[in-house]
């Protein structure tokens, strides 16, 4: 008997059946259902072209109309549909040139990426498993459905799936298909970085990441990686105990450590990631050189935000194993911080300026901000305005 968030969607393929067509649940949702992990998405794969699912449903999303998806809001949830198709040449690696709307979902099955994607279930739990994907998630095997050079040339990124998929569910490949991943792996070059950037921040954050990170070692993926092509052995580098990680900052600040002639600018702009993802890697990083030097203090506590402690903490563990911080520690230099911003200080630039009135406006001013700021908050110097300005008079700026 269904339930849980198969329930839930259960009414659409209700829907769907009532006007004629087939449909079920299909890929990463039932994989999970039987691995017995939480489900995520539940997508939906039917009989019915996407210009019919528009015609059922009324609040339907056209995201991939033309490759045949659309998305169906029903009760505060979005559902994935997908009519069942067979695909022409993938001359971009990534969107096949043309695409066909048939009634059989079995030839459907067919073009997916591995057996353990390649499952289907109806209403009544009745699993459809046409390429022996349970066994192989009996076994914890990754096997591509049919000939793996043709699934890995259709789209290069899936080299990067199967090791994500490694890290995720702690599965190994199987040989046949990391040969076809030796010979079609040169394609990766070929991938938009930003869908790989999506794929590794899945890997990195998978409970099993060193398996992920193994067979990016042993097959050289990172040959045919932004940077890691630039810098061969870096890979190497990477600490053997690392850990799942919350973000793929978090593996740029690791990496800037092992290898600091790689700034995390470097990694940001080659692996096009977002400004809150160098942000914190950035963060993250400062924090790390900080703690190797001076262990923890409280102008560390302080420059790093709090949602960044969990991560910096483990961060320590991977890097620096002979060195212990918890996050009590980290709680208690917090509660210990005199000021939690800049704008807490009792004094501001105007006030500088009004201090010195002879002296031109320059860097000098933020300079002093920043000294003022950082003895205040190593508990040098008290936030008071009357003594905060008297410390001022006694230290003019330094003007060159």
């Amino acid at each position: 008997m269904l339930k849980g968030p198969f329930l839930k969607a259960s009414e659409i393929i209700k829907n769907i059946e009532a006007n004629g067509h087939q449909a079920y649940f299909v890929g990463g949702c039932v994989r999970d259902l039987l691995l017995g992990h939480p489900i995520g998405d539940v997508d939906i794969t039917t009989s019915a072209p996407p210009t019919v699912v528009q015609k059922i449903f009324d609040d339907v999303i056209p995201v991939g109309i033309e490759h045949g998806t659309v998305i169906v809001r029903h009760e505060n949830e979005s559902y994935e549909i997908t009519t069942f198709r067979v695909e022409g040449q993938y001359s971009d690696h990534r969107h096949p040139d043309s695409v066909e709307f048939i009634d059989q979902i079995d030839k459907d099955l067919e073009r997916r990426d591995f057996t353990i994607n390649a499952l289907a279930m109806d209403l009544n739990g009745q699993i459809m498993d046409l390429f022996a994907g349970k066994a192989d998630l009996q076994a914890k095997v990754i096997r591509t459905v049919g000939d793996g050079d043709t699934r890995f040339v259709e789209d290069p990124l899936r080299i990067i799936r199967a090791l994500r998929f490694s890290s995720q569910l702690g599965f190994s490949i199987e040989e046949e298909t990391l040969k076809a991943i030796d010979r079609v792996k040169p394609k990766i070059q070929t991938i938009a970085i930003e869908r790989i950037t999506t794929e590794f921040n899945k890997l990195v954050q998978g409970n099993y990441v060193n398996n992920g990170i193994h067979y990016l070692k042993r097959m050289r993926i990172d040959h045919y990686l932004p940077v890691f092509s630039d810098n061969k052995g870096l890979i190497e580098k990477l600490p053997n105990n690392l850990k799942p990680l919350e973000s793929i900052a978090e593996l740029f600040a690791l990496l800037h450590y092992v290898d600091p002639s790689i700034d995390v600018h470097t990694w940001f702009k080659a692996w096009k990631c977002s400004n809150r993802v160098r942000k914190e890697a950035n963060d993250l990083s400062n924090a790390i050189f900080n703690f190797s030097r001076n262990g923890i203090n409280l102008w560390l506590v302080y420059q790093l935000p709090v949602e960044y402690h969990a991560r910096f903490i483990r961060l320590v563990s991977i890097l620096l194993p002979n060195k212990f911080i918890s996050m009590d520690q980290m709680e208690a230099y917090t509660h210990r911080l005199p000021i939690r911003s800049k704008r807490e200080l009792e004094i501001n630039g105007n006030d500088l300026i009004a201090l010195h009135p002879t002296l031109p406006k320059g860097p000098w001013i933020q300079k002093l901000l920043n000294q003022i700021e950082y003895l205040v908050v190593m508990g040098k110097l008290e936030n008071n305005r009357t003594k905060l300005k008297e410390w001022i008079k006694w230290n003019p700026p330094e003007i060159n």
